[in-house]
């Protein structure tokens, strides 16, 4: 049984490409897996944000998990920061990497080209590290990613044979997974540009009221022509409604494709919205029933319990291997 972890970033309303890509798979893996799915708040805290809109994101994504089908008695749900091991073996790895290697992450790059130099905090720069420890914590083999963080995950695999190759084989060299279809879910107002949490316009996010839904679905950007043909480069509105379709309705883009040979555009996105509105109408169902009981409390506290022992031996294991003395 493989170790599967992932995480959802507490920053900005999560969207229906967060569901697409993230949410409504995670469950897929618990029945097979040892999964482990959190809620990465220190990460959230590498750009600005106010505290009580990082409380409310939290809290959110934590019912979004449940909503989607996660079941607690089978995978463990943990607020990062409520796991101390998460912070201290960053600590530890953060020696084990070079700041060539983490300036030339990407991320790093384009967030930064937009802040003064002198308004980029190290959180932002160490960001790497801090998501290879959370990774290499619990010894994970899947991980489930975006395409936006695969690196993230190669510079891990580097971290983790650079360590192995000084210490002996302790920690587990992780694989990205990226879902195929869905792990790029683009924004409806401008297809060419990823949905992301930044444009209401363009964006489905996933507390929107369902008429307002259907709404940003008619009145999507599409492309010249009448055929409803998947094509990135000259088709990228239809492409991206395509995408949407087919990963919601769990099918491949050629069957999706061929249930539209004829319609015209509008016929299509009726389609679109309609499938829409009804998998995210019972998903913010379930949410609201879970945001306004106890489980969320319960449900991170038993999660944060279980997740400090699973760390714990993986902290002192390295430890033990750099010669730390009075490893309990």
């Amino acid at each position: 049984m493989d170790k599967v972890l992932s995480a959802i970033k507490p920053t900005g309303q999560l969207t229906l490409g967060n569901y697409i890509g993230a949410l409504k798979n995670f469950p897929k893996y618990q029945e097979d897996n040892d999964v482990l799915i959190f809620i990465a708040d220190y990460h959230a805290l590498t750009l600005p944000i106010d505290p009580q809109v990082l409380y409310t994101n939290t809290r959110d994504i934590c019912a979004f998990y449940l909503a989607a089908g996660l079941d607690p008695e089978k995978c463990t749900i943990f607020l990062q920061s409520q796991v101390p091991a998460h912070a201290e073996l960053a600590t530890i790895l953060g020696n084990y990497v070079h700041m060539g290697e983490l300036s030339r992450m990407t991320q790093f790059k384009d967030k930064s080209r937009s802040l003064n130099e002198k308004n980029i905090g190290l959180g932002l720069f160490t960001y790497p590290v801090l998501m290879a420890s959370d990774i290499v914590l619990y010894q994970a083999k899947k991980i489930p990613v975006g395409e936006d963080q695969k690196q993230h995950v190669e510079l891990t695999r580097d971290i983790v044979e650079r360590f192995n190759h000084i210490y002996g084989e302790i920690l587990v060299k992780p694989e990205p997974v990226i879902s195929k279809v869905g792990a790029r879910i683009m924004s409806l107002s401008d297809p060419t540009r990823k949905m992301s949490k930044s444009d209401p316009k363009g964006d489905i996010f996933l507390k929107d009221d369902l008429m307002i839904i259907r709404k940003k679905i008619m009145q999507a950007k599409t492309d010249t022509g009448c055929e409803v043909k998947f094509d990135r480069e000259n088709k990228p509105g239809i492409s991206n409604l395509l995408t949407i379709y087919a990963s919601l309705k769990e099918i491949s883009i050629e069957e999706a494709e061929k249930e539209f040979v004829g319609a015209n555009y509008g016929t299509f996105k009726k389609a679109v919205a309609d499938v829409t509105v009804d998998i995210l109408g019972a998903f913010q169902k379930r949410y609201y029933e879970i945001i306004n009981s106890d489980l969320i409390d319960k449900v991170l506290k038993s999660g944060a319990i279980k997740a400090r022992e699973l760390s714990s031996k993986t902290l002192n294991d390295v430890k033990r291997a750099i010669g730390l003395y009075g490893v309990l």
